[in-house]
């Protein structure tokens, strides 16, 4: 019980942390930052409940108003804004990432976790993330996906394979430190 604490508040601290790096802001205002792979690597690395636990509790500290979005961004106004969808999906997408790691028993922990990342860390988060902005904004299906989402695919797509790497790369190392494939045969 313990050890799932401490790794449930790690793996919020890790999401913080890579809002910090890299700082660049798209001409819509947005900041892109390795944030999401840190969701990605919530679901790959502690599996389904515990990585949607973890980013559960990095969003509630947000909406508690603790700076810890890209930009030094907290608090309640953070969750009124078009983009909120994202916030709002970041918990689904470690669950559905640490759900296919959990479930696809057989093969390699790369190129699973790459896989699963791109499931849940664009594929889950994307699915609340554009109906969202298309009801705030208000926006057709069409500008939310091209005009809006298709500057940060190539970038998500990149962090995906990285939380790939670096998944597989710590199973390797340590293969009880990956807890999505603790039960894997």
């Amino acid at each position: 019980m313990e050890r799932n604490v401490v790794l449930i508040a790690l793996f919020a601290a890790l999401i913080a942390a890579l809002g910090l790096v890299p700082k660049l802001t798209l001409a819509s205002g947005i900041p892109i930052t390795a944030q999401s792979m840190g969701i990605m690597l919530c679901g790959t690395v502690l599996g389904a409940k515990r990585g949607a636990l973890a980013v559960l509790l990095f969003v509630v500290l947000v909406a508690a108003g603790l700076p810890l979005l890209a930009g030094g961004r907290g608090g309640l106004g953070v969750f009124t804004t078009p983009w909120a969808g994202f916030y709002f999906g970041f918990p689904l997408a470690a669950f559905a990432a640490g759900l296919v790691m959990e479930k696809w028993k057989k093969g390699n922990v790369t190129v699973i976790a790459a896989v699963a990342a791109v499931i849940g860390g664009i594929g889950a988060l994307y699915l609340v993330a554009v109906p969202y902005y298309m009801v705030m904004k208000p926006a057709g299906l069409g500008e939310a996906l091209l005009t809006v989402m298709a500057p940060f695919m190539p970038g998500d797509l990149i962090k995906a394979v990285l939380a790939g790497l670096i998944t597989g790369a710590l199973y390797k190392a340590r293969p009880s430190s990956v807890l999505s494939r603790a039960n894997a045969a």
